[in-house]
């Protein structure tokens, strides 16, 4: 089974000049039930379909598979999910030997920004960034299957 590890902040500073990369995200959620959600994407020029469990108790583990699909396909799924989508561009930051996805979100969740970082375990030491503010890993409001049903600008 291949696991997921990451841990997520809140951003509290300019990253965009670190910025490597950066795609435009739409997505939404076939299942979006807190023992698995099944999400479909369109990333930039890519379609995938992704699986995650249910996260372990701290959160910052849990089941991830993934399989790219075409485009068209991801947006005949789009077109069935549950309601609400998810409308982000995701930026490259390296960060010592790490690297951060830092999502900048719109739409319903406009002036959310969240920075993860993917770790071979859970205790794995990284470097920080100094736009890297309030760990929120855990914090189930945060996933964004969460913020499709209940979006940052109701908070």
């Amino acid at each position: 089974m291949a696991q997921e590890i990451e841990r997520k902040f809140l951003v509290k500073g300019d990253f965009k000049p670190e910025a490597i990369k950066q795609t435009r995200i739409i997505q939404g959620y076939l299942s979006s039930v807190p023992e698995r959600t099944v999400r479909v994407r369109v990333k930039g020029d890519k379609g995938f379909l992704t699986i995650k469990g249910i996260g372990n108790e701290s959160g910052a583990s849990r089941y991830e598979w993934e399989k790219e699909i075409s485009v068209k396909e991801a947006e005949e799924l789009l077109a069935i999910c549950e309601p609400g989508v998810i409308d982000k561009i995701r930026y490259i930051v390296k960060s010592g030997e790490h690297t951060f996805e830092v999502d900048e979100f719109f739409g319903e969740n406009q002036g959310l920004i969240i920075a993860e970082v993917e770790l071979k375990s859970e205790d794995e030491a990284f470097q920080k960034p100094v736009w890297v503010g309030e760990e929120v890993t855990g914090y189930t409001k945060f996933y964004n299957s969460m913020l499709m049903k209940n979006p940052y600008k109701h908070w």
